[in-house]
């Protein structure tokens, strides 16, 4: 399956519109340039064009298999993993001490983006790897961070993430597997995961799985739970592999999407042998969790993008060769991006598309300005991380997957079929809503805690933020009106964020519209990002006619220029989806408001 990209957003994103000097002046990149992390960007995105989106199709097409105990993955992802490994690609944000390359989120969020948008069941295995061997980096005894950071960083092992069972789902004050200490200070971890994201295969030749267990005395609840380290082989003293832990895989799921990345039931302790050793401290699972958990959620999202990009981008193509129907009075059929609604189609996945990667890198660039910075400076950094956190899960992944609807779509029957990738990129992109917390889960978080967080400040600060962008470019003579449609929402949310709690029934409207609330800040944030994105856009873009010699009140020498100038025509369309995206996008908000400021409560009236 040919993978095509939005390289020039992605580099205008970090390159252009993000404050980078910031970031790299700080003592952890100051041996880093704008140059090295663009060439970063290009190696990236060579790797994911190549062996990494050749095995993609064969992933879906064929899928994962489970046979005789094994769970055997498709032709090609073996030699595309090794590809990943042996680039570093796997850790390229993570600590140099361990084997990382220490790069900015930055640039790990293009990277991550490449990668979904080329193949998400690959991508996925190299998501869970840096995360679980993250968690033994920071919450790990010296010996577990030897014995396998390193190894997990560069790709020799894989890793995993053990969180849900079958009587608990999402509730994991509920979980019942139990880690009984031994003589030796390891445990005996016994119960059954499911649902466990690459649980099992043969890639590597160890698996090390980040498990969520309950010792005998453990109070009731999440505050009982601790993290375990199971590795699918034990690891000798040397670092050399031993025998079999005992860890069995009882099958896999058979699923929607993401057919190459196999889903797996697995079995801890089934001849009690599944030796574990404690992360941290007893009854702190939980929190150490959340560290993988946030950074999951987080680039979940960027699936959601990733999806969505790939998917806008195939559509593009098909629509500048599929002829069908006459736009004009030509002779013979037009192709089919000269239909006005097609035009709309593309532009609405492209705002969005633009949307929800200026949201993911802003979001990454106050991770790295959490990380260079100190006393209130980084908490207020933080609190905006926490803040977008779940916004980028469900805000991605939801609109995401209606991009890959309407990338569908603009293929008409042909996106139906599995001969074009429309289909594939929709199957994949929806399990970004469900896994990871579902985005009701988000929502309930955003507007339980995160609103809450730190006497509210990151949600002032924001608020703040969105205001000045409306007030800088109220009177612009081009971007003025999107801005307009930006205060008008503004003014709605705050509205009903001050309205609704207000209410006798506030709690219950609260939890009620958990999942509307956000779907309105994320339209608000993002319709603020891109604003800021389209005013530089209209300055770079004026720079270009300069140094053309076009008059911009010449229509034509204009149109000309676009013509002539890929990158004249990049600056336009960002302007042009900025606009797309605050006359179509933006305005929900007001129809969102409309039941929660009603107290309508129908859903909990109704009878089922």
């Amino acid at each position: 399956m040919l993978f095509l990209d939005d390289h020039r957003d992605i580099h205008f994103n970090l390159l252009e519109w993000l404050d980078l000097d910031a970031v790299l002046k700080g003592e952890p990149y100051q041996d880093v340039d704008r140059e090295q992390l663009g060439m970063v960007l290009d190696e990236a995105l060579k790797v994911s064009k190549g062996s990494v989106s050749a095995c993609n199709e064969v992933g879906d097409r064929v899928g994962a298999k489970f046979s005789n105990g094994k769970v055997e993955l498709p032709e090609g992802f073996a030699e595309a993993f090794e590809d990943l490994a042996s680039g570093g690609w796997i850790s390229a944000t993570m600590n140099p001490e361990f084997g990382g390359m220490g790069l900015p989120e930055v640039v790990g969020t293009g990277i991550s983006e490449y990668l979904m948008g080329a193949n998400t069941a690959l991508a996925l295995k190299t998501m869970l790897t840096r995360g679980s061997a993250h968690l033994i980096e920071t919450f790990g005894s010296d010996d577990l961070k030897a014995t396998y950071v390193e190894k997990m960083y560069s790709g020799e092992w894989c890793g995993t993430m053990c969180l849900t069972e079958a009587g608990a789902g999402s509730d994991l004050g509920a979980l019942t597997t139990k880690a009984t200490k031994q003589a030796d200070g390891s445990y005996l971890v016994t119960g059954e995961k499911i649902f466990i994201t690459s649980g099992d295969h043969e890639l590597t030749p160890n698996i090390i799985h980040a498990v969520l267990a309950r010792t005998p005395d453990a109070p009731a609840g999440p505050k009982g739970l601790s993290l375990f380290v199971v590795p699918k082989f034990r690891v000798n003293a040397n670092g050399s592999l031993g025998e079999r832990n005992d860890v069995t895989c009882a099958g896999i799921e058979h699923k929607l999407g993401i057919h190459g990345s196999p889903t797996c039931t697995l079995v801890f302790g089934m001849d009690n042998a599944s030796q574990g050793f404690l992360l941290g401290q007893e009854g702190q699972g939980l929190v150490y969790m959340f560290q993988m958990m946030n950074a999951a959620r987080y680039e979940v999202g960027v699936q959601g993008l990733g999806n969505a990009s790939a998917a806008h981008q195939a559509a593009i193509a098909f629509a500048k060769e599929r002829l069908q129907g006459r736009a004009g009075k030509g002779i013979g059929q037009s192709p089919i991006i000269q239909h006005p609604d097609v035009r709309r189609m593309l532009l609405m996945q492209s705002s969005y598309v633009q949307a929800m990667r200026a949201l993911v890198s802003y979001t990454a660039w106050c991770m790295d300005m959490a990380h260079v910075s100190s006393g209130d400076d980084k908490n207020r950094w933080q609190g905006l991380v926490e803040l977008f956190t779940p916004i980028c899960k469900a805000w991605c992944s939801d609109w995401g997957f209606r991009v890959t609807e309407w990338a569908l779509q603009t293929y008409g029957g042909y996106g139906y079929t599995m001969d074009y990738p429309a289909e594939q990129y929709l199957r994949d992109c929806k399990i970004a809503s469900i896994y990871e917390g579902t985005n009701g889960i988000q929502a309930l978080d955003l507007v339980g805690r995160k609103f809450r967080m730190q006497d509210g400040r990151p949600m002032q600060d924001l608020l703040q933020l969105i205001s000045a962008t409306v007030q800088t470019l109220a009177g612009d003579p081009v971007l003025g009106p999107s801005a307009q449609q930006l205060g008008s929402a503004l003014k709605t949310l705050t509205a009903v964020l001050q309205e609704v709690p207000a209410k006798p029934n506030g709690g219950q409207l609260t939890v009620l519209n958990a999942v509307p609330v956000l779907d309105m800040l994320g339209h608000v944030v993002s319709g603020h990002l891109l604003l800021q994105q389209a005013s530089l856009a209209l300055k770079k873009g004026e720079e270009l006619q300069r140094a053309r010699g076009v008059d911009p009140t010449d229509r034509a020498a204009v149109q000309a220029l676009l013509k002539d100038s890929p990158e004249a025509a990049f600056y336009h369309n960002k302007v042009q989806a900025t606009i797309h995206f605050a006359h179509r996008g933006l305005p929900l908000v007001a129809a969102l408001a409309v039941a929660l400021q009603a107290g309508e409560i129908a859903p909990i009236e109704a009878v089922f």
